[in-house]
């Protein structure tokens, strides 16, 4: 009887790491249709590249805005899976408005922020309950979330050739409902972590806001995320510019989701031997690296094959970031510890990422974004490896 409860037990772990790969995938591969294609549907609607680039951002930083809220409601109620459904439904309702607005831009500016409002705050959930199942099954986080590359990079092949098979850009809406179906359905079988720790309470969330290191790794995180969220917003549009297809822009960002892959599966094993800051110091300065061979090429192929940079700089500083959050912060506040790191990163650095970026292409052309990019990334890298210089010698 008690093999039986145990086989049970381990099958019920193994259904539920299973599912969560499989969620990080199709969630991913959503976020692979709206981010390389959405610029592109807005440029077909006749907008300038700042008003896509304000589009592009103003939603994400709304959304953060009122992201720890949702990463509070979740750790207080321990009720993810309920929440994720509700978001992704009001964001699926907004997205069908959305396409409809034509070329109304109050009508389209409405309703990128209502479809980022609802989307975006899930995302750091999954990452929560992706952290908690792994932990407790002693896996890293690196071997669900290398999923969401996989699905990133499926979407980012073959989406602009489905788009073409279904008539062009104006057909984005179809390709999107049909991504989100999938994991509407596995929504289903996932199951709610129980809650570690002595229980969320505001007592233990004020204790986050006392923590200034862990306020200042914030204050870096924004600044290396900066230069990022700009090529973000701004990379599909500059390659079309340069003369890129609709194919070469697809095929720009699943490069740079694949080389992800092998990272997620493989660095997770060694993150409880590194030093967290002196490692994102060293990524910083690989950024600015990776920013600066941007300024000097003008050719749509080469920046294509720069992508693949995202394997030494995002998906090392993404995992280096999600262990140091769920290192420093108390188990029953991780849903709130990571979706403060996500508005950071994704509202705060996308907004001003976004406006900087288009102003400076507008104003100066698209390699000036690059330029501005490889300075503030040196910034960053070097302040994060100061931080953890003087932190040793503090220590010592």
């Amino acid at each position: 009887m008690r093999l039986k409860t145990e086989m049970k037990d381990g099958d019920r772990k193994d259904k539920q790491v299973l599912v969560l790969r499989w969620l990080n995938f199709w969630q991913y591969a959503i976020l692979a249709v709206v981010a390389p294609f959405l610029p592109l549907y807005f440029s077909n609607q006749g907008y300038s590249s700042s008003q896509i680039g304000f589009l592009m951002v103003i939603g994400p930083f709304v959304a953060s805005l009122v992201q720890p809220m949702w990463g509070y409601v979740s750790d207080r109620l321990q009720a993810v899976k309920a929440i994720i459904f509700v978001l992704w439904i009001l964001a699926i309702a907004s997205s069908a408005v959305l396409f409809h607005a034509g070329s109304n831009y109050v009508l389209t500016l409405v309703f990128v922020l209502a479809l980022y409002f609802f989307f975006q705050p899930s995302m750091p959930l999954v990452d929560s309950i992706s952290v908690q199942s792994a932990s407790r099954r002693g896996i890293s986080y690196g071997s669900v979330r290398l999923f969401g590359s996989m699905g990133y990079t499926m979407i980012s092949l073959t989406g602009g050739a489905i788009l073409a098979l279904l008539g062009g850009i104006t057909r984005l809406p179809y390709l999107l409902w049909a991504v989100w179906a999938i994991p509407l359905l596995l929504l289903i079988f996932l199951k709610d972590e129980p809650a570690e720790g002595g229980g969320m309470t505001l007592k233990s969330l004020g204790a986050i806001f006392k923590n200034k290191s862990f306020l200042w790794f914030l204050v870096l995180v924004f600044i290396i995320s900066v230069p990022h969220r700009l090529n973000d917003v701004m990379l599909g549009l500059y390659m079309k510019e340069l003369g890129a297809t609709d194919s070469m822009v697809g095929w720009a960002w699943a490069l740079a989701a694949a080389v992800e892959i092998p990272v997620f599966a493989l660095l997770g094993r060694y993150l409880h031997k590194i030093h967290e800051f002196a490692l994102l110091g060293i990524v910083g300065l690989l950024y600015a690296l990776r920013w600066l061979i941007y300024y000097v090429t003008d050719e749509p192929w080469v920046l294509l094959f720069l992508q693949a940079g995202a394997a030494l700089t995002f998906a090392v500083f993404w995992l280096v970031a999600m262990h140091y959050v769920a290192r420093v912060l108390p188990p029953e506040l991780g849903a709130t510890g990571f979706s403060l790191l996500s508005m950071v990163y994704l509202g705060l650095a996308g907004m001003s990422g976004g406006l900087i970026g288009g102003s400076l292409n507008d104003l100066y052309g698209g390699e000036s974004m690059y330029l501005f990019a490889s300075l503030v990334s040196l910034i960053g890298g070097v302040l994060f490896l100061g931080t953890h210089y003087l932190s040793r010698r503090r220590n010592q």
